[in-house]
């Protein structure tokens, strides 16, 4: 990585000596309070999952197996906390979080949706909560932050798909210093996860949990229209990781442009192989044409490799593909699969904040012990958010996912879920 991250630097100061900053955002620090900033986030979320063929091998406490139906229902509250800088050469703050669940239904027979951990006799949490902190240095262009935080790296990403998020400790370094340039590289050494109120509760194989994760990326904007990124980590005992990913955007006229992303990872096994042999490429391609309104989406993914495509002991967020959609992400060993998308905003319609999404993905020739599997999904979406008045930026969005399958067990999912989210700027 550091032969790749080197070499990505060597390519921004070709560009040209005016692409360096003229003035750092530590020359402009106006102070710890001055700067500071409160959000808040509030999300309720209704999810149900129908398994059609039953619960299948999903045990209950004091034997047997529970019902194919999961349904819950939760309210959620995030705080977050963003200091401003201490002027001066190097600029110290502070950031923290603190956010909590409330139960509003769903039992232990109909728990399995991942928006509650389970108490000893099997029945959902009524409330969790967590709080958390770090501390932070600027220098120039260049932050360094050490405690607990929120990621988003293709290799090392924190989830945020249910009530409350992921939350990783260990320190995180991200330098702009070049202009269209970002580097980054950290170490976190735990990670609880969206239901774990513990500091590190993502457990692996034999609850063996998260040992220690290396990352490194370097993203560099080469034109308005082209971005290209690496990024590489070393999750100790279990894998090694690296990425790329290009994205271009072609204008075709005012209201015309058509956009190609490519992503792509290699993984193998490292140290102790606590998951195995693990040994896979997967990529994939997306085309997007957008004509006013209407965006229609193409894209091709594939696996290859003696293994599946491995993630979640490095986040459950860390899977930068563009057939990992609502219930699966078509990484199955050997899979091919197929995309198509069609992507409608209402505000040229005279309905601002109104947006529909409706996609099908294939996926075939997926390795199994009985031969050729395969799997589909049809998704459908809708989102409204408020444009103005006391609730401006509330929004509500349904997600429903219909998924079938040869394989994984034959686990056919109604998945539908009912979100209402509303941001907040305190300070």
């Amino acid at each position: 990585m550091r032969v790749m991250k080197w070499s990505m630097i060597a390519l921004a100061v070709s560009a040209g000596t005016t692409q360096f900053a003229m003035a750092s955002s530590q020359d402009d620090a106006k102070g710890f309070v001055e700067d500071s900033k409160l959000t808040s986030k509030t999300r309720m979320l209704y999810m149900n999952r129908d398994f059609r063929n039953g619960a299948g091998n999903i045990a209950k406490p004091g034997g047997g197996f529970k019902s194919g139906y999961r349904e819950d229902w939760g309210l959620s509250e995030l705080l977050n906390y963003q200091s401003g800088f201490t002027q001066g050469t190097i600029g110290v703050g502070v950031d923290a979080f603190a956010m909590g669940t409330v139960r509003l239904d769903g039992g232990a027979g109909r728990q399995g949706n991942g928006l509650f951990a389970s108490q000893s006799d099997g029945s959902p949490e009524d409330t969790q909560s967590k709080m958390g902190g770090a501390v932070k240095f600027r220098l120039s262009d260049t932050v360094l932050k050490y405690g607990n935080q929120f990621v988003s790296s293709p290799v090392f990403s924190t989830d945020d798909s249910r009530l409350l998020p992921e939350v990783a400790t260990g320190t995180l370094i991200t330098s702009n210093e070049i202009k269209g340039l970002e580097l980054s590289a950290g170490r976190f050494t735990a990670l609880s996860s969206q239901t774990g109120m513990a500091r590190d509760s993502i457990n692996g194989p034999g609850a063996a949990g998260l040992t220690a994760a290396n990352i490194a990326g370097a993203t560099y904007q080469f034109t308005d229209n082209f971005v290209g990124g690496v990024a590489a980590s070393d999750v100790e005992d279990y894998f090694k990781k690296q990425y790329i990913n290009l994205n271009y955007t072609l204008p075709i006229a005012e209201s015309q442009a058509l956009n190609f992303d490519f992503n792509g990872y290699k993984t193998t096994s490292d140290g102790k192989e606590l998951l195995g042999d693990v040994d896979n490429k997967i990529w994939s391609l997306a085309a997007a044409y957008s004509i006013g309104a209407h965006k229609f989406t193409v894209a091709h993914q594939r696996s290859t490799g003696d293994s599946g495509y491995n993630y979640g002991i490095d986040g459950g967020g860390s899977i930068f593909l563009a057939n990992s959609v609502q219930y699966s992400d078509f990484n199955a060993k050997d899979e091919r699969s197929w995309q198509g998308r069609y992507d409608l905003n209402m505000t040229s319609y005279g309905v601002p904040g109104l947006s529909f999404m409706a996609r099908y993905v294939k996926g075939d020739n997926i390795s199994t012990t009985d031969g050729e599997g395969k799997e589909h999904e049809f998704d459908f979406e809708t989102k409204y958010v408020l444009q103005e008045g006391a609730a401006k930026d509330l929004s509500f969005r349904l997600r429903s996912a219909i998924y079938r399958t040869t394989s994984n067990n034959g686990r056919d999912v109604n998945d539908f879920r009912l979100i209402a989210e509303y941001p907040l700027n305190i300070l």
